[in-house]
């Protein structure tokens, strides 16, 4: 099977994946806990039932259609860039996490006007769910993905030295 193939499948896979997940998981929530109600999961983090009326963080609340907009046009941007990169090692990983965690939410947004956020960590920090961790950790991921390799090919990664300075090392210690 062609390289391309198989990294959109995987990414195909990864998709579906997070967005069961993701909409598994909200609405156990909307079933289990009672709107203000909060149970802790672990030490520091608890379990909320909470509507996000706009992005990230409640960012640009009560614009629904400049929200969706904006992530669409987020989307496509990583689908091009896919597109033209679908062979780079992992590309599929966070292309699949990203994209899964947009369309999680956005069935939220087309189903019941807002997203369903519920796991809440302490010191104010605002509720969010697994979509929403997924594009955290999918953007994170993209960036070493793309950059990763750049930084040791151009000598930039500090664990790497050039064979230059390798050689002098070994020279000055004789």
């Amino acid at each position: 099977m062609r390289p391309a193939l198989v990294a959109w499948l995987r990414a195909g896979l990864v998709i579906v994946g997070v967005v069961a997940l993701d909409q598994f998981t909200k609405r156990q929530v909307e079933h289990s806990i009672v709107p203000g109600e909060e149970r802790r999961l672990l030490p520091g983090v608890q379990l909320v039932d909470a509507r996000n009326h706009g992005v990230a963080f409640g960012f640009l609340p009560g614009h629904h259609i400049a929200v969706t907009i904006i992530i669409g046009v987020a989307v496509l941007g990583l689908l091009v860039y896919f597109m033209r990169h679908a062979t780079k090692p992992l590309i599929w990983l966070p292309t699949g996490m990203l994209i899964g965690g947009a369309l999680g939410n956005i069935i939220d947004r087309l189903r019941d006007g807002s997203v369903t956020d519920f796991i809440k960590l302490p010191l104010g920090w605002p509720p969010f769910n697994l979509a929403d961790a997924s594009i955290t950790f999918g953007v994170l991921l993209l960036v070493f993905v793309v950059e990763g390799p750049r930084a040791q090919a151009d000598g930039s990664d500090p664990g790497s030295q050039p064979e230059a300075a390798v050689g002098r090392e070994q020279t000055e210690r004789s």
